[in-house]
């Protein structure tokens, strides 16, 4: 199994002070169960490259103790992928490999510990299992990855199909000490078969390596169960202590936890009206643009009024959430049918999305620049031009009753801008008569006579 790590920094060979490893050095450390080798491929200043190579020992393995036979397969403790894939032996590897740089300590050259480098890690080859594409996506994407799988068919002379190994590349720009962290607690996490036992020990290390990350990472839970093979007991003393950890940061998109249960309350609400509103148009063929995790996808497809019914978003990551939502690989034949899911932007023209009766655009507009406004105005109403657009988007001037929340900061930190009632209004009629569409708007939640409601809707209707 091989590893490697390239950086481009400038001067590329800083890689070599950071991970205590000269280039011209071939080294090696023993594993429980053979060696690790170390060595670079390519050294310069422009660019320089380290790979870590494991060479597993199959005799060693098996006297170690640890059951890899599976079920159903005597034999499995000798014919196995233990020796060849990334998994379990690469993370204590890693640790033994580079305990200096994982510790973030640099003797030679201290400030190069902080120092954001863009790194390219290749892996060859890693196990997942069923769904693991999206697994391993789930698992890098939420901490800002690049991701590139490729994955291996079992037998090219054989139409055997493909296997659940993958080749996997991933680009991102952080601290070594950050970079290696991450592979050390992700990689255990899609390895189903760990040569060692767990125990509470392993709830130490996955905090020390989490620290900084694993609280807020949106599947921690999952990562927990997975890097401590669900074992019950411990993956509830693990939680508890990421929960301790959670007080401890700041919170910037609600302050307490009962506006936390408004915020929730107002979305069902918001979603609900955009469905009643929806279904008044006799709409069949509807998009949700901006989808997010799916719920209002969910919804529509429980209306037999939607023959048609298009999730699109930005993010794959999202997406993957939606599919979750919506139980794809579960879904029935026939609802499948009913619904497509596919990643774009509103600020590029796509062919598409033209065509449809109607669109939703809930809580997007406010996640762009406002000067790409005009980009998205073009995409939907100029060339996808559906007859109906819903669109929801926050009232600034509501947010003054939010105890907690500071002037002037917004609802959330990805916010680029949150607009008064007439700021809205204005912009909404400009694109009304440039498109050709009339604009009417309600008010959404709860109403207050000198600031309006947390939400305003606008509902555009094509040559009517």
């Amino acid at each position: 199994m091989l590893l490697t790590i390239t950086t481009t920094h400038k001067p590329a060979t800083d890689l070599g002070f950071l991970l205590h490893k000269h280039p011209d050095k071939f080294q090696s450390v023993d594993l429980s169960v053979g060696e690790a080798h170390i060595f670079y491929p390519e050294s310069s200043e422009d660019k320089t490259s380290v790979a870590l190579l494991l060479d597993i020992d199959p005799i060693d393995m098996v006297r170690g103790g640890k059951n890899f036979s599976g079920k159903g397969f005597s034999l499995g403790q000798y014919v196995n992928d233990r020796p060849y894939v990334a998994s379990s032996f690469m993370s204590v590897a890693l640790s033994k490999a580079f305990s200096t740089a994982m510790n973030g300590k640099c003797a030679a050259k201290p400030e190069l510990v902080n120092v954001n480098m863009p790194f390219e890690v290749k892996i060859a080859v890693l196990p997942a299992p069923k769904g693991g594409d999206i697994l391993i996506r789930r698992l890098f994407e939420p901490l800002g990855y690049k991701v590139e799988l490729k994955r291996h068919i079992l037998d090219e002379k054989f139409n055997w199909g493909e296997s659940k190994y993958f080749t996997l590349k991933l680009e991102h720009t952080i601290t070594l000490q950050e970079l290696l962290s991450h592979l050390y607690v992700l990689i255990p996490v899609l390895d189903n078969d760990k040569h060692y036992f767990i125990s509470q020990n392993e709830i130490d290390k996955l905090l020390e390596k989490g620290k900084g990350w694993l609280p807020s990472h949106p599947e921690k839970e999952l990562i927990t169960q997975r890097y401590l093979i669900y074992l019950r007991s411990l993956t509830r003393r693990a939680m508890e202590k990421l929960g301790e950890e959670d007080e401890k940061e700041t919170i910037s998109e609600e302050i307490n936890s009962e506006e936390k249960k408004k915020k929730q309350t107002l979305h069902d609400k918001r979603l609900a009206l955009v469905l009643e509103e929806l279904k008044k148009t006799g709409a069949k063929r509807v998009l949700d643009l901006g989808c997010g995790e799916g719920k209002l996808l969910k919804m529509l497809l429980k209306e037999k009024q939607f023959e048609e019914i298009v999730g699109m978003d930005v993010s794959y990551h999202e997406l993957t959430k939606a599919k979750e939502r919506l139980y794809w690989e579960e879904m029935a034949p026939r609802k499948k049918e009913r619904i497509k899911l596919f990643q774009g932007a509103l600020t590029y023209k796509d062919k598409r999305l033209e065509g449809y009766d109607a669109a939703a655009i809930v809580e997007v507009i406010e996640h762009l620049d406002e000067d790409r406004l005009i980009s998205l105005e073009r995409v939907v109403f100029e060339f996808a031009q559906p007859k109906t657009v819903i669109l929801t988007t926050p009232n600034a001037e509501f947010n003054e009753l939010f105890e907690n929340m500071e002037a002037g900061s917004m609802r959330h930190s990805d916010h680029r801008f949150e607009w008064t009632r007439k700021e809205f209004e204005t912009w909404a009629q400009r694109v009304a008569q440039r498109n050709d569409y009339k604009v009417k708007f309600l008010s959404l939640g709860e109403e207050e006579k000198k600031v309006g409601s947390p939400t305003q809707v606008g509902i555009f209707s094509y040559g009517s």
